[in-house]
């Protein structure tokens, strides 16, 4: 029985049935109302209007398309054909009557149009209703009703994979038979009001929350693991904006298929802000990167930061000979030496110290103890706004430490050093970007002297999710604490990437360098911190502005409303990986440099705070105030905005 219900040729039979029953109804209805009046019709002529309204009625909703969709699918377009099927019926049932001579008052064929009309409808409404009920009260449970997006190879995998575990019988629940597929979502037209294997595609993605609310879906599988960047934040900022769980099936190249026949569903992640990046994460080189690492004694300066820690734990995975730690904070020296001590044991080689960058002493006896082949500089004051206030702090940090250690690397014959930079370093708006373009410049001054054997390199990217002091953690904090999401300004943008990708490219930009080279990582879109607000606050299932506020705070000391990722004088040039380049070198005046870096050394370190600022102003001429970069790209805005 249920099979049979579920056949799309019954279920028009019951459709034709109950509009012939309505045709009817409407007919004795409309004479029991006008015998008030004393102009019901005879019986023959109700006999008349009983065929003719049938085979008219029933041929016009056919005609209209009225039996090819499903009821629990109707929507406002599918209603209106009901009307139009109606009306031409009876239009064609009037000309018939007209041309065989009978006498059926038109006023009776007018009421009859209307209560059919309206029986019509209410009858698919009530029926859609009181299927979708029913069918959601048969439903296990302990199943979730779940919509599929996306109707390709993926979706039937993951069908056959929910109807495989439900035939399974087995005294282990399986977590795949706990979803009930409802309906599927797919862009291809031709697609809307097929089934596949019993699931219907009923609409495109932009009718995903129209879907939601009508089959009361409870959960969402995002099923297009090969979508283009783009497309896949398109929709899932619109599967977020349903306010319900999205499980995402990874991108395709993330996928395992091996002998051991890992479930597709198991794979599966909940929607993350690293899926609404409109990127891919980056795929890179690991052999290049092993047999760079392999055998060599690297040490990671700031190891126990956000950036420092995950670069340890990448390098240890490749067969370091030797890591060495340096952080100044002991509490993330001890953390990640606990960890490491704990995945490795005494197979890996590690030592851990806490040291300061400043001290050029201390450094020159680690290194001359140790004797380093690969020097990853990842120490750095970082905050935006707390530098603006100890600018000194920035300088002596970033500046002097990353002076102090380049040069002893040089010294020491280290053969490469790589320096941790950030787009912030490009056009700089404040004291901590312009201290990280200022280590940029030191590391461009080295590459140039040609006096040792030590390649220096740069990595820039920008913002990383995740880490100390990025807006992730504070917007978790705030929403879990219940307290309104604080951004900036609303035409705030960022470019983003995960700590992950940042290491890895730190990783590839070491083993591919030659010294001399900004390896800039290509980050697709920027993203607006407000639209990161907005998903974030839907991926805990509440409503941005509603159930959580989201205040505007203006603008922080020295930042900018967007970043930049290269100067123009720069250039690019691709390299292996189509998502790395290298941006040129600017030259440098190596004796004038070291004057102004002299000047600005001794004002940083006898604290004079106008004067050092004054100093790294000299130092990097691209550093402007963020009044004047805003002003110009409110100004440029406006003008695209214009244009468009």
């Amino acid at each position: 029985m249920k099979k049979m219900l579920e056949k799309f040729s019954f279920r028009r039979t019951v459709l034709v049935l109950a509009d012939a029953f309505i045709v009817v109804s409407s007919s004795l209805i409309t004479n029991f109302i006008l015998s008030f009046s004393g102009r019901e019709i005879s019986s023959s002529g109700l006999l008349i209007s009983f065929m003719v309204g049938i085979l008219s009625c029933c041929g016009g909703l056919f005609i209209f398309s009225a039996y090819s969709k499903l009821w629990r699918f109707f929507n406002r377009r599918d209603y209106l054909s009901c009307l139009y099927g109606v009306i031409v019926g009876f239009i064609a049932s009037g000309i018939f009557v007209y041309m065989a001579k009978k006498e059926i008052p038109l006023t009776f064929m007018c009421i009859h149009c209307l209560l059919t009309i309206a029986g019509v409808c209410m009858f698919r409404l009530l029926f859609r209703e009181a299927f979708v009920t029913i069918k959601s009260a048969a439903t296990d449970e302990s199943r979730k009703r779940t919509m599929i997006v996306g109707g390709g190879q993926t979706c039937k995998m993951i069908l056959t994979e929910i109807h495989n575990a439900r035939r399974t019988v087995s005294d282990t629940p399986n977590p795949s038979a706990q979803y009930e597929p409802v309906c599927i979502i797919d862009d291809d037209r031709s697609k809307i009001g097929s089934e596949i294997q019993g699931v219907t595609v009923v609409g495109t993605t932009n009718e995903i929350i129209k879907f939601v609310d009508q089959q009361h879906i409870e959960q969402i599988i995002f099923a297009i693991p090969s979508c283009l960047e783009d497309e896949r934040k398109r929709i899932l900022d619109i599967c977020s904006g349903t306010n319900l769980p999205v499980k995402v099936v990874p991108f395709i190249g993330n996928l395992i298929f091996n002998d051991k026949n890992n479930p597709l569903l198991s794979q599966m992640h909940d929607i993350k802000v690293e899926d609404l990046l409109g990127r891919a994460p980056i795929k890179f080189d690991n052999e290049d990167i092993r047999s760079f690492i392999s055998g060599k004694t690297c040490m990671v300066t700031g190891g126990g930061g956000s950036i420092g820690s995950e670069l340890v734990r990448q390098i240890a995975k490749y067969d370091p000979k030797h890591i060495i730690i340096i952080d100044i904070y002991e509490n993330n020296a001890y953390d990640i030496q606990q960890e490491l001590i704990m995945e490795y044991g005494d197979s890996l080689k590690l030592t851990v110290l806490i040291a300061s960058v400043r001290d050029y002493d201390r450094m020159n006896a680690i290194m001359g103890k140790y004797k380093p082949d690969i020097i990853f500089h990842a120490a750095a004051h970082k905050h935006v706004p707390l530098m603006e206030n100890s600018p000194m702090e920035a300088i002596k940090n970033n500046v002097i430490g990353t002076f102090n250690v380049a040069s002893l690397a040089q010294f020491h014959e280290v053969k490469k050093f790589v320096m941790i930079s950030t787009d912030k370093a490009v056009n700089p708006t404040n004291v901590m970007g312009a201290s990280k373009r200022c280590c940029e410049m030191i590391i461009q001054y080295y590459s140039q002297q040609h006096d040792g054997c030590t390649e220096f390199v740069t990595t820039r990217f920008g913002n990383v999710l995740g880490s100390n002091g990025s807006v992730i953690p504070l917007f978790r904090r705030q929403i879990e604490s219940g307290k309104p999401v604080t951004v900036t300004h609303p035409d705030v943008i960022r470019y983003f990437m995960t700590i992950p990708e940042a290491v890895s490219l730190v990783m590839e930009a070491a083993a591919i360098a030659h010294g001399g080279e900004i390896f800039v990582l290509d980050m697709g879109q920027p993203v607006h911190i407000v639209k990161l607000a907005e998903n974030l606050i839907r991926m805990y299932g509440k409503i941005p502005y509603e159930d959580v506020e989201i205040k505007f705070t203006g603008l922080r000391p020295g930042e900018k409303l967007r970043e930049e990722l290269l100067m123009d004088e720069e250039g690019l040039k691709q390299t292996s990986n189509k998502l790395i380049f290298i941006g040129n070198q600017i030259q440098l005046n190596c004796d004038s440099f070291i004057r102004k870096l002299r000047r600005l050394r001794n004002a940083a370190n006898h604290n004079l705070n106008e004067e050092a600022v004054k100093a790294l102003h000299d130092i990097v001429p691209t550093f402007t105030t963020p009044e004047e970069f805003n002003r110009a790209e409110l100004i440029k805005e406006h003008k695209n905005r214009r244009a468009l």
